[in-house]
């Protein structure tokens, strides 16, 4: 069976598709989540952290069991991360989801928690948007606009598997 990552930039929709995918009755797992990623030291002169001399990335050794592990449905994962590269090979499908940078800001400012509720954070992840998106554009097999109410969203991710 599949594994299907659904990426995109933080306020992008993942973790509210990922829950309507769970909700749904689909196999899933948040990667942005402790229990899939950590925070790691950061290489010298990485521009794209968000916080200061940390990376947040998958954890490796978790990840790499669960692509091994057999499965007989699809397997929807949502995350972002600096070392998603190193797995891309073992997913079969990659949707990025994505949305204008003022929408993406409007998202994290409402969030009751988490990464982008503070002034700073939106304005790094607004210049990571710059910088990151056409990273993920160029391994993603299709992107759908998250301007739409995540029902929509969470239908064309399932025409699409």
């Amino acid at each position: 069976m599949k594994a299907v990552l659904i990426t995109g930039m933080s306020g992008s929709g993942k973790t509210a598709v990922i829950r309507e995918l769970a909700a749904r009755g689909h196999d899933t797992r948040d990667l942005d989540t402790p229990e899939w990623s950590e925070w790691v030291d950061a290489a010298p002169g990485d521009d794209l952290t968000p916080g200061e001399g940390k990376d947040w990335v998958w954890r490796e050794d978790r990840l790499d069991a669960l692509l091994a592990a057999p499965r007989d449905r699809t397997l929807f994962l949502s995350g972002t991360s600096e070392t998603m590269g190193r797995f891309l090979p073992r997913i079969d499908l990659v949707i990025l989801l994505s949305a204008p940078v003022e929408t993406l800001l409007e998202r994290m400012a409402a969030r009751a928690d988490g990464y982008g509720r503070t002034g700073e954070e939106r304005r790094r992840a607004a210049g990571l948007v710059a910088l990151v998106e056409p990273l993920l554009r160029q391994s993603a097999d299709h992107e759908i606009d998250t301007r739409r109410p995540v029902a929509d969203t969470v239908d064309a991710i399932l025409r699409l598997t």
